[in-house]
């Protein structure tokens, strides 16, 4: 399993306080308010906006706090954002993908080098580490939703291009600009999807350690603790037993 789905667990393992719940709240409903702010105010017609919302409610934010999101867009409301990604390397040299929704350019660099070179790492430039991953659009089902043989002719059948089934559930890939479509399809037969969101997807990984990871942790947290940081994604790759301590 590569580096972004498996940090999903990492902090379900960890278990999220009711700050880093409210941050995360926070962070969802700024992507709702670009998304309306860059095109229409109905999910149904903003592609993005609707995939902003499917997330939001995938991770239990409030109705009215979606419903508020959209409003600030519609009333004009709210700053003007703008979004940058970030490429470096952590410790031990895992890549690591950066994005940032910012109305202060120069005050997110600053953190954000100062973050990466606190934490042993190295902020690159932008490229430096991008070729390692390609973005890709993820619908992610649960294991109720059907067999593996059933989910990946669904899937297949919806123009979506890989399927990852495990006793968890099952992880669909597509193109990215196909994502709209596709998870469209999929919903119309396997129902409403846990996830729906545009990811980067690594394409080499770096084996860590428990040492590793632990320092990649460190980092990570630092990252998203900052109220700029969207989402950060990175190519570590970890034996089961290093999970297991964490």
């Amino acid at each position: 399993m590569a580096g972004h789905s498996k940090w999903a667990n990492i902090q379900h393992r960890k278990g999220r306080q009711d700050a880093a719940r409210s941050k995360l709240f926070s962070k969802l409903s700024k992507e709702i308010t670009v998304a309306a702010k860059m095109g229409d105010p109905d999910p149904d017609k903003n592609p993005r906006l609707r995939l902003a919302v499917k997330e939001a409610k995938s991770q239990s934010v409030p109705k009215d706090v979606i419903e508020r999101a959209i409003k600030k867009s519609v009333a004009g409301e709210g700053d003007d954002y703008e979004e940058i990604r970030y490429e470096g390397y952590g410790p031990n040299g895992v890549a690591v993908i950066v994005e940032t929704m910012t109305d202060n350019r120069n005050r997110t660099a600053s953190t954000v080098r100062s973050t990466f070179t606190k934490s042993g790492g190295n902020l690159g430039e932008t490229g430096s580490v991008g070729f390692m991953f390609d973005r890709k659009g993820e619908v992610t089902y649960g294991a109720d939703a059907g067999d593996a043989d059933s989910v990946f002719e669904a899937a297949i059948e919806a123009g979506a291009e890989d399927v990852e089934s495990s006793e968890d559930g099952h992880i669909i890939w597509c193109e990215d600009t196909d994502l709209h479509e596709v998870s469209n399809a999929l919903e119309a037969t396997l129902g409403e999807s846990v996830s729906t969101k545009l990811v980067w997807k690594p394409t080499t990984t770096t084996e860590l350690d428990l040492e590793g990871m632990q320092k990649l942790m460190r980092l990570i947290d630092a990252l998203e603790d900052d109220d700029d940081v969207q989402r950060v994604t990175t190519n570590f790759e970890a034996s089961d037993e290093v999970m297991e301590q964490l």
